[in-house]
C-alpha cells in the first residue's frame, strides 16, 4: 500500500509518515511504503495510485467531489493547524488580526482559501483595508522542500508575512525573521477559523471495499503513533534524520512535542461540520455532506487502543 502527504517536511501530516517509518504498519500487518506525493496527489489517491493520503480534511472533494469515492479515516491530530506570521519588525500584538491592514500575505493557493476566509471572518475587507495575498517565491530547495518559503518571502521583500505551517512558523521566529500573529489551533483569530479544516488520514473507497482489513490496520497504526510520539517526542528525530534537511530535522522534535495534546484520531460531527461550512464558503462543495459520507464510520471504534 502507497502512503504520503500532503507536505513532507512538515509537522502537519508527520504522524502518517511516522507510522510508516517507525514500523506501525509493519506491525498491524500492512505492507507500506511511504512515497514523495506525485503533483496530481489528488487524481492519483482517486485512481489508485496512491493508498492513503495524510491531508487537510477540507481538500477532501478535490480528490472525491461531492465526497463521493473516499473517505476520512481517522484524525491525524485536531483543529486547524495554521499559522498567520508578520515581520519582526513590525512588532505586531500576537492575536491582533488588525495588524494585517495594509500589508501583502504570502500564502500557496489551497491554504490561501483558509486565509482569505479568516479576513472575512475577521472582519477584514481585502480592498478597503489594503490587504494583498501574495504567490510565495519558488523554493529554493530543490527537492521541493516548503518549509523556508515564508521566512524566505520576507527576506526576498515579496511579502510582509506569510500563511504557513507550523515548520514554516518556526523556521522563521528561530531566525528573528517573523513573529507569530495567529495560531489558530489554540485558539487566535475568529472563533470559526479553529474549526476550518484538521489534519485528516484519508482513502478511497475503493481501498475500503477491497482491502478492509488494511485499512482498519492503518488505523490502528495511526492510533499508535499517536500514542508513541506523546509519550516520546524524540522518536520524530529518528524520521525527520532520515526524511528532512538538517535544519528541519533539527526542529521537528520540539514541533511534535508541542502539538502531543492534539494527536487524538477520533473525528467529531463538531469537525466535519466546520470543514464543511468552510468547504461550502471556498467553493469546494455544493451542500453540507452527511458525517457518514465524510467519515468511514466503520473504523471509528479503533480511534482508541489499549496502551503501548
Amino acid at each position: 500500500m502507497k502512503v504520503t502527504v500532503a507536505d513532507v517536511v512538515s509537522p502537519s501530516y508527520f504522524v502518517a509518515t511516522a507510522a510508516v517509518e517507525l514500523g506501525f504498519f509493519e506491525a498491524e500487518g500492512v505492507d507500506a511504503e511511504f512515497v514523495f506525493p506525485p503533483a496530481d496527489r489528488p487524481a492519483a489517491l482517486r485512481e489508485g495510485r496512491l493508498d492513503f493520503v495524510g491531508t487537510s480534511a477540507y481538500s477532501g472533494p478535490l480528490a472525491f467531489p461531492e465526497w463521493r469515492g473516499g473517505k476520512l479515516l481517522c484524525a491525524l491530530s485536531q483543529h486547524s493547524y495554521w499559522f498567520l506570521c508578520l515581520r519582526s519588525d513590525l512588532g505586531a500584538k500576537k492575536g491582533d488580526v488588525d495588524a494585517v491592514k495594509g500589508l501583502r500575505i504570502s500564502a500557496t493557493p489551497q491554504p490561501g482559501l483558509l486565509l482569505k476566509q479568516l479576513l472575512v471572518d475577521a472582519g477584514i475587507e481585502m480592498e478597503r483595508d489594503n490587504v494583498r495575498i501574495v504567490p510565495p517565491p519558488a523554493s529554493h530547495d530543490p527537492t521541493g522542500n516548503l518549509a523556508q518559503i515564508g521566512a524566505q518571502a520576507i527576506e526576498e521583500g515579496i511579502a510582509d508575512g506569510f500563511w504557513g505551517n507550523a515548520m514554516r512558523a518556526e523556521y522563521a521566529a528561530r531566525k528573528g525573521i517573523a513573529t507569530v500573529l495567529l495560531d489558530l489551533r489554540r485558539g487566535d483569530g475568529p472563533r470559526a477559523a479553529r474549526h476550518y479544516t484538521f489534519p485528516a488520514f484519508m482513502t478511497s473507497d475503493r481501498v475500503i471495499e477491497e482491502h478492509p482489513e488494511a485499512a482498519a490496520g492503518a488505523v490502528r497504526a495511526i492510533v499508535k503513533t499517536q500514542q508513541a510520539l506523546r509519550a516520546d517526542p524524540s522518536l520524530a528525530a529518528k524520521v525527520g534524520a532520515k526524511l528532512f534537511p538538517p535544519e528541519e530535522a533539527a526542529l521537528i522534535e520540539t514541533l511534535i512535542a508541542r502539538d502531543a495534546e492534539f494527536y487524538q484520531a477520533m473525528i467529531s460531527h463538531e469537525a466535519v461540520d466546520g470543514v464543511n461550512r468552510f468547504a461550502q464558503k471556498a467553493g469546494l462543495l455544493s451542500r453540507s455532506a452527511p458525517y457518514e459520507e465524510v467519515v468511514a464510520t466503520q473504523f471509528s471504534h479503533l480511534w482508541t487502543a489499549a496502551p503501548l
